[in-house]
């Protein structure tokens, strides 16, 4: 579900921007008043993970499209929501500007659309509320799988409302949304079953991780990361490669609605400037080696047509490597940063 710069005009996409940053802001003044000291190596670990399992998209079954997870309701499960929307957001730039994978005047967009919405809004809203301190397995799985199924519908009608409203595209806004609504409801399935299952597991293997006023020994939390860091390299590195090559459900929506695998890109103005920028940071665009995807760097000339659409592929295990490894240390390290900002502001103990 992350858009293209082709579908926004640079009025819509810098609002976008300018509400995304604010949530940053909002997010990193709430972490700075965190007292748990494991925060920022668990999100630089959950960052990874996150980024790993975005890189594996899976088949919709009858439908020639395909999804993958956005976790965003996860990790506000796991970290709380403002340290889930940081992790989120981190992702989504680390996949931006050097994977090239969803547009820079989108990435305020998406930030919003896959991040603020399960983070800071369906966690809190509804999550939070409907699913109790102790709850049983009834109640668990009713709202884990209605709070996952609401985060995603209402991203993916947050992206045709963005798109409707650049009016730089040709999508009738009832066409465009009876298709992109299903798809991302069939997506939302999975996403619901394996917060649930992960949830669910956590709850028994590492209580700890769910009660976050209940901090584990410091052995066990290396343990927990640890464990957590190699899943993340063996899936990035691994798994990705078997990953479904068929559109997403938002590259299916658009190709359904146009008759078109393509859309006409933007000539001038601030896409443009994005758009050489993004080519110029992107080291593995496409999830592969800048070699391999040279097709991708390479501007395209003034007299072109439409450009294709980005499609889901298999990418490199290198690049899923590097990635996971890259975001795991942007995250933490950040995180760091505000913590210890914190700190050297608070006044000196009498």
């Amino acid at each position: 579900m992350h858009m293209a710069d082709a579908l926004l005009s640079p009025t819509v996409g810098a609002t976008m921007w300018a509400v995304s940053a604010g949530g940053v802001a909002l997010g990193s003044a709430r972490l700075r008043r965190e007292h748990d000291d494991r925060l920022a190596p668990l999100m630089g670990v959950l960052g990874g993970f996150l980024f790993a399992a975005q890189m594996i998209n899976f088949s919709i079954p009858g439908t020639g499209s395909s999804g993958h997870l956005t976790g965003g309701l996860l990790l506000a499960i796991l970290l709380g929501p403002s340290a889930a929307f940081l992790t989120v957001a981190s992702v989504l730039m680390v996949q931006a500007f050097f994977f090239a994978d969803g547009g820079l005047l989108a990435l305020g967009c998406n930030i919003f659309n896959l991040g603020m919405i399960p983070a800071l809004l369906v966690y809190p809203l509804c999550y939070r509320r409907l699913i109790g301190p102790e709850p049983g397995r009834r109640r668990e799985v009713v709202v884990t799988m209605l709070a996952a199924l609401l985060a995603m519908q209402l991203g993916a009608l947050c992206v045709v409302l963005e798109t409707t409203a650049s009016g730089v595209s040709a999508l009738p806004l009832d066409k465009f949304l009876l298709l992109m609504q299903p798809i991302h409801l069939a997506i939302g399935l999975v996403e619901g079953a394996v917060t649930l299952a992960v949830v669910s597991f956590l709850r028994k293997a590492r209580p700890e991780l769910l009660a976050r006023g209940s901090a584990p020994s410091a052995a066990s939390g290396r343990l927990v990361l640890a464990g957590l860091l190699v899943c993340a390299l063996f899936v990035a590195g691994g798994l990705s490669r078997f990953a479904s090559v068929k559109p997403d459900g938002l590259e299916w929506s658009v190709a359904r609605v146009s008759g078109e695998a393509s859309l006409p890109e933007h000539r001038s103005g601030l896409p443009v400037l994005l758009g050489a920028l993004q080519r110029r940071t992107a080291w593995f665009p496409d999830y592969r080696s800048a070699s391999a995807a040279a097709p991708v760097l390479a501007p395209a000339p003034a007299s072109a047509g439409p450009q294709p659409l980005p499609v889901s592929g298999k990418g490199s295990g290198a690049a899923g490597v590097a990635g996971t490894a890259l975001t795991v240390l942007l995250v933490a390290g950040a995180a760091l940063l505000l913590r210890r900002g914190n700190r050297g502001a608070l006044p000196p103990r009498a």
